[in-house]
């Protein structure tokens, strides 16, 4: 179910923010989105309820009548089936030509969005590039994670894949007629940059301060417990994956 708020003209960027259990970052996340957007109406902000057990709707329904956020809109997804599946469901309601999404607990900056859009709008053909987003002034821990699990995914599947989690993710909606079937998880981020991949799209990358969460619980590898369960999680991805791949290979 979406809940639209009108804009003066189509959309030329959606951004998509999956929003479980975020309710004490809303305020502040849609603060910023309004002060680095200032008068521009070509950008809609579509931020999905997924299936948040707090008061999230709440939270939502009382910040989206004000005027400041005519920019934004609600998509509600009723029972959280997962980050994947949240993110998909907001996409899915996007209007624009060229479809984002990122953070809505302010880990990645709304400029550095906006930025990503210039990049991604400058590029020789935009329909045939994808962007995303590469951590920087990183904690050495965190770093070496990343790199370790980006060696991992690119030998395993045999196609670059580094800081595969780094938002924004950025690409043309004509992406989507790709993505026939994509997990509901968190492993969302690794099939979008593997499909990429694998359709010769060019690969841009932002710059983007990872910032720490203001409110709230890290949903993925924020913590040591999430780190081990995000390795779990992807390993098993891939593993999937590859057996898909090999069964393609064998019958064509």
């Amino acid at each position: 179910m979406s809940h639209h708020v009108s804009t003066s003209r189509a959309p030329a960027l959606s951004i998509v923010l999956p929003c479980y259990n975020e309710s004490r970052n809303i305020p502040g996340v849609l603060r910023r989105f309004a002060a680095v957007l200032g008068d521009r109406t070509d950008t809609e902000v579509l931020l999905v309820d997924n299936g948040s057990t707090d008061d999230s709707a709440a939270v939502l329904a009382q910040e989206l009548v004000k005027p400041a956020y005519r920019f934004a809109r609600v998509v509600t997804v009723t029972k959280n089936i997962g980050y994947g599946f949240g993110i998909m469901s907001g996409v899915r309601q996007a209007q624009a030509p060229v479809i984002a999404w990122t953070h809505a607990d302010l880990q990645t900056d709304p400029a550095d969005v906006l930025q990503a859009y210039r990049q991604f709008s400058a590029a020789p053909n935009p329909s045939a590039t994808f962007l995303k987003g590469k951590r920087v002034a990183r904690n050495p821990f965190d770093a070496l994670f990343t790199l370790g699990m980006s060696l991992i995914a690119s030998f395993a599947l045999r196609a670059r894949l580094f800081d595969v989690n780094a938002q924004p993710k950025m690409f043309h909606r004509s992406l989507l007629d790709q993505l026939p079937n994509p997990p509901n998880d968190f492993s969302l981020d690794l099939f979008i940059l593997y499909t990429a991949r694998q359709l010769g799209l060019t690969v841009l990358e932002q710059p983007v301060d990872f910032s720490a969460r203001k409110h709230g619980e890290a949903k993925g590898g924020g913590t040591l417990a999430g780190k081990l369960r995000l390795i779990r999680r992807t390993w098993n991805y891939i593993l999937a994956l590859r057996r898909e791949l090999r069964t393609k290979e064998r019958t064509t």
